[in-house]
């Protein structure tokens, strides 16, 4: 399989300068922790999961928006134009920044803006640092003749610090605000520090609410859809035809060189791709827009390291409402990493399960704060067997398959002899029985 990114998603003028539909529009990365970033192509929020770095607190849960936006205004002369939009919730869109915006595509794990304004091309690009709550954020000229005046970028920051599920509290978040030209933390009385550092410019500390954001998924979802965001920082910076912007991180020694970060993402993206091309031959001879379904399935696969067992992974069951599921993860398996040639990460899957398997049952949903895991799923233990049948088939790991054995043979038992919530053999015609009052219980699809 050729290693080059696939280029299948692209947006041009027509739908990028409309509002309505660059609002639309959305894009999605993750960092392999549980955490994400998303968005709009117009830049504007519309939905309570929208945010720069929605990161987890508890390894893949507890997912919490820190680094809400980056809301950017060009500067030439005395001339300025915003790069971004925000529908308020008296209606107003203001400012519409999209007016400029000339494409949109994604390019590996990378969604990349380019705007036209006059005789500037200017092109944005945002990344998730994999295996880090890590975001980065930049900006740099295209024009193929150099530019001859200093043009200037003006970056409002804007942060929070809420549950990605809920809704904001202004007298919840104070956070202490200090730092200085490269380097600005922002530190709540509780919750994760979160740390801006640039080499590219200047940064200063702010404390400044913005209210009324409207959030128009949310009102078609019929919840709460109007939130507020902290301006915690401001950029100012000038942009030249190399990279420039800054890195939003939960680590204080996130490293601020975009170019050697957006070499690292670019190396994950095609690591990928070559993998696959090696391990399943007939992708080879793909169209580039499985390419694409082949780096989305990467975004979906997690780490979750557990006592006993620190390379850990599961499958995040879908952005941005749910966790890892175990009926889900044993479902979706066998195309996220057998069929992709990801071998080692669906052992990893199956390995991790097995440690919470219980009177030959698996968990529907993984524990969270220390909570007992839920067991209401009749049939996600059928799943795991299948799973690993699967896995046996395409990877010929018959020496797994001997360390885990017994414990396939103690699901097959407690099935036969009942285990909990009613789930067991009817003795008459060999089929599973289940169900007890009070208990809702998952079956295939439900």
């Amino acid at each position: 399989m050729k290693a080059e990114l696939p280029d299948v998603i692209h947006f041009g003028h027509e739908i990028c300068s409309d509002y309505e539909q660059a609002s639309q529009r959305e894009w999605w990365l993750a960092n392999g922790l549980g955490g994400y970033a998303a968005g709009t192509v117009a830049q504007s929020l519309t939905r309570r999961y929208h945010g720069l770095l929605i990161a987890p607190t508890q390894p893949p849960l507890g997912r919490t928006l820190v680094f809400a936006k980056a809301d950017a205004t060009l500067h030439d002369g005395e001339n300025s134009y915003p790069l971004f939009s925000n529908h308020w919730g008296s209606g107003v869109i203001e400012p519409r920044g999209c007016v400029n915006l000339q494409s949109f595509r994604l390019e590996g794990g990378k969604p990349i803006w380019r705007f036209v304004i006059g005789d500037l091309i200017v092109e944005q690009c945002i990344w998730m640092e994999h295996g880090h709550n890590t975001t980065y954020i930049t900006w740099r000229l295209v024009n193929e003749v150099e530019i001859d005046r200093p043009i200037y970028l003006a970056v409002d920051l804007l942060a929070n610090q809420r549950d990605h599920h809920g809704e904001s509290n202004m007298w919840d978040f104070n956070p202490v605000i200090e730092g200085d030209e490269t380097h600005i933390s922002v530190r709540n009385h509780h919750g994760a520090t979160l740390h801006f550092n640039t080499r590219c410019g200047k940064l200063t500390s702010e404390h400044r609410w913005i209210e009324d954001f409207a959030l128009s998924q949310e009102t078609e979802r019929g919840l709460a859809d109007r939130d507020v965001n902290l301006c915690v920082a401001h950029l100012h910076m000038q942009i030249w035809n190399n990279w420039s912007g800054l890195v939003a991180s939960l680590e204080a020694d996130a490293s601020p060189y975009l170019t050697e970060s957006m070499r690292r993402r670019h190396a994950h993206d095609t690591a990928q791709l070559t993998r696959a091309g090696m391990l399943i031959p007939e992708l080879c001879e793909t169209p580039c827009w499985i390419r694409q379904l082949l780096l989305a399935a990467d975004t979906f696969l997690i780490a979750r390291p557990i006592e006993g067992f620190p390379n850990g992974e599961s499958v995040i069951a879908g952005y941005p409402w749910f966790g890892d599921w175990g009926r889900d993860t044993m479902i979706a398996l066998p195309g996220l990493t057998l069929k992709t040639g990801r071998f080692s990460s669906a052992k990893n899957i199956l390995m991790t399960f097995a440690s919470y398997i219980d009177q030959g049952m698996l968990p529907n949903t993984f524990p969270e704060n220390d909570q007992t895991p839920q067991y209401n799923t009749v049939d996600a233990a059928l799943w795991y067997i299948e799973a690993w049948r699967s896995y046996l088939s395409a990877s010929g790991d018959i020496a797994g398959l001997k360390e885990i054995y017994p414990l396939l043979e103690n699901i097959i038992d407690w099935h036969v002899r009942g285990t909990r919530y009613g789930i067991g053999v009817d003795a008459s015609d060999g089929l599973l029985r289940a169900g007890e009052p009070g208990v809702q219980l998952t079956w295939m699809d439900a």
